[in-house]
């Protein structure tokens, strides 16, 4: 009876209400933000974890542009469920050159975290096209204009260097070329050099031959490129899950 008493006089009264509403907010804010001072870094160490390259930046612009985040998620969850479908819980890691990056629980179609290398050229070019000729039922809109449409790389050094602005480490001076030989790699640090951009890009659109012609270069291209690059940057069987407990 004295504690009904008091409850209700605590809601009677606005001022301390409002008080201890203040001070339970405060302690579950404090529960929540403290651990974060005491960890060093919430990004996984892993090996392999690179930036895009000038074809798959410019796939993942188009991705972006067509709205192919509204119906899909780059974010595997660690449930069983999802770990079955998908393959490993998506780390930071992984997103930590995307801006802005592609997590989310929405999925009118299916998670594309892991999609990278588990499906032949040929077949997302055709997906991408004809949705429904891949996936009875698909409720997909159609993109047939991508493999016609050629790929803009008028504006391809500027918006590198707008990612590199917010963090990317492409780099303009032979000093931030050294840095990400050492960091990537010889062949990734060239293909990371923005004043080589339009170079690497063609040339990398030729050999991969993404959307099945190679004379010449298509959004289809890029957009393949981008696809098949999802998920296939760490060797997750050199590690195990306790591994990346730590960084949580």
């Amino acid at each position: 009876m004295n504690l009904n008493f008091k409850h209700e006089w605590i809601e009677t009264n606005v001022g301390v209400m409002l008080v201890l509403t203040m001070i339970v907010i405060s302690i579950g804010g404090l529960v929540e933000i403290a651990p974060l001072f005491l960890v060093k870094s919430t990004v996984e160490k892993v090996d392999g974890v690179r930036p895009y390259t000038p074809l798959e930046a410019r796939g993942r612009d188009i991705y972006v542009r067509e709205g192919c985040y509204t119906c899909h998620s780059q974010m595997i969850r660690p449930f069983r469920d999802e770990a079955l479908r998908y393959g490993h819980y998506s780390l930071a890691a992984e997103s930590q050159y995307d801006h802005p990056f592609q997590w989310g629980s929405k999925r009118t179609g299916p998670d594309l975290a892991r999609v990278g290398k588990k499906y032949s050229n040929e077949w997302h070019v055709a997906h991408l096209k004809d949705p429904s000729s891949m996936v009875p039922g698909s409720v997909m809109p159609r993109y047939p204009w991508l493999a016609t449409t050629l790929l803009d790389t008028s504006d391809l050094v500027d918006r590198l260097k707008a990612q590199r602005a917010v963090g990317v480490p492409y780099s303009l001076t032979q000093a931030e070329y050294e840095r990400n030989v050492k960091q990537f790699g010889e062949a990734i640090a060239k293909q990371l050099h923005i004043p080589n951009a339009k170079d690497n890009l063609v040339k990398q659109a030729t050999e991969g031959n993404y959307d099945g012609d190679p004379s010449n270069v298509t959004e289809m291209d890029a957009l393949v490129a981008y696809l098949q690059v999802l998920g296939t940057m760490v060797d997750f069987s050199k590690y195990d899950d306790d591994y990346f407990v730590k960084f949580r």
